[in-house]
């Protein structure tokens, strides 16, 4: 009974414990807040990224683009591991409002609204036209206009609570997009002794909130045909830049990934003798991951330093347990001696203070799990007082695309960071413990060591 009495005598009557429980406590509670924070700013610019471009795509960074990518849109669409895809031409061109005379160089997106909608989240992202998709490019005060749809940072300035304040009726601007067509060699295309330039006019139909600030700050959108056209991408066989491809739900994406690289492969290798044929070459196809890769992976690698700077934190918490225990088995000299006359062994003992350093590491993991938990579930609410009296946000979301700070930590992360603290203490208990069971009891209970 002593083996389960001991260790609930010692936590409760050394008031030293009680330091190495809050020091357990707050080491849990930061661990648990800063890190579901972080792991859920990371997953929803992920999921953003993803949603942006669905789970494939078969692309080339070329300007110039691919031809004949109707025909493997028709066999992609034929595959039965393929949900939908979508033809996109990704170029620049020089956008001009003539309602208000600002112009620049902007980002162009051409996409076909009806399967686009399919594969990404682009439906969702629409502020006016979001019951209705398919008409994104449509003005809803003369669906006959040509529409673009605008990155809702180039038109509406997000508040200081994050929010865009907009129109509640679709404003009559006016845009005119100018593209230097690219011959299939990546000339540009000369009409005399001059450069030729296509310009077109559109009416804005609508904007686009991606909750991504690259995008939704530098982005306008038109209908794939009409941007062929400006681009000098629908003569001869018409061109695109990517198909943007989303698999079965429930689909292993690096296995549907394969599949349609292989496919690509064999598509390539059936139209090496046709007109343009040379621009397959710098067409790649690679998963969502690989492909958003350049914005994803800076996150990801603040993540695991954040990870490695909560190791450290982990050290720390075996280095306060041993000191703590170095101190604790000082004092208990005398009780290992005399467990130790009264045939008590060294893993008996041994095993008294590790259950003591557990009982620390339980309650002080728990006590900072409940912190933090309630902490998160509060979070919100508690920025958005500290704002309303003291001005003050965690981040400026009139600069930065963030929503609410993420506060649901789930089942995994509370477990892992319970079983680490709960190590930490035992392994930070182990060596001063192990330094005071190996005496001789002879040595322990001499008179002046008492």
């Amino acid at each position: 009974m002593y083996k389960v009495f001991l260790p609930l005598r010692f936590f409760l009557k050394r008031k030293i414990t009680y330091l190495a429980v809050i020091a357990v406590t707050l080491c849990v509670f930061t661990v648990v807040v800063v890190m579901t924070v972080m792991n859920g700013l990371v997953t929803d610019f992920v999921d953003k990224n993803h949603a942006f471009v669905g789970d494939c795509i078969v692309g080339t960074d070329s300007l110039v683009g691919f031809g004949w990518y109707e025909d493997f849109l028709d066999e992609l669409r034929q595959a039965d591991f393929v949900y939908a895809a979508s033809p996109v031409i990704k170029t620049f061109g020089l956008v001009k409002s003539e309602s208000s005379s600002k112009s620049g160089a902007l980002p162009v997106m051409g996409i076909d609204a009806v399967e686009h909608i399919k594969v990404t989240g682009f439906a969702s992202a629409l502020h006016y036209r979001k019951d209705s998709p398919l008409l994104a490019f449509a003005p809803q005060y003369d669906s006959t206009l040509p529409g673009c749809v605008i990155g809702i940072d180039l038109l509406v300035n997000r508040e200081s609570d994050g929010q865009y304040i907009q129109s509640s009726l679709l404003p009559r601007w006016v845009y005119s997009v100018t593209c230097f067509p690219l011959t299939a060699r990546g000339a540009l295309i000369k009409s005399g002794t001059s450069l030729s330039a296509n310009s077109k006019i559109f009416y804005y139909s609508d904007n686009a909130e991606t909750g991504l600030a690259k995008i939704d700050s530098g982005m306008i959108y038109l209908a794939l045909g009409q941007l062929q056209e400006i681009c000098g991408m629908a003569a001869e066989s018409k061109r695109a830049t990517a198909i943007f491809i989303k698999f079965n739900p429930g689909s292993d994406v690096e296995r549907c990934t394969e599949k349609v690289a292989r496919m690509w492969a064999d598509f390539t290798l059936r139209y090496s003798d046709k007109s343009q044929s040379w621009l397959f070459d710098t067409v790649t196809v690679a998963d969502w991951k690989s492909y958003c890769r350049e914005t994803i992976a800076p996150m990801e690698k603040e993540q695991t330093m954040m990870m490695m700077l909560f190791a450290m934190v982990g050290i720390i918490t075996i280095f306060i347990i041993f000191v703590v225990f170095y101190m604790i088995v000082a004092h208990k000299s005398k009780d290992i001696g005399i467990l130790k006359s009264i045939g008590a062994g060294e893993f008996a003992i041994l095993g008294i203070f590790l259950r003591f350093a557990a009982l620390i590491g339980i309650t002080g993991s728990a006590a900072g799990l409940v912190l933090g938990v309630l902490f998160l579930r509060k979070i919100n609410n508690l920025e958005d007082w500290l704002f309303a009296n003291f001005q003050w946000q965690l981040w400026d979301r009139s600069v930065y695309a963030i929503g609410d700070i993420p506060d649901s930590s789930g089942v995994i992360l509370p477990t892992v960071v319970f079983i680490c603290a709960v190590s930490a203490c035992i392994i930070g208990a182990f060596l001063p413990t192990l330094r005071g069971v190996i005496k001789k009891c002879v040595d322990i209970l001499r008179v002046n060591e008492l």
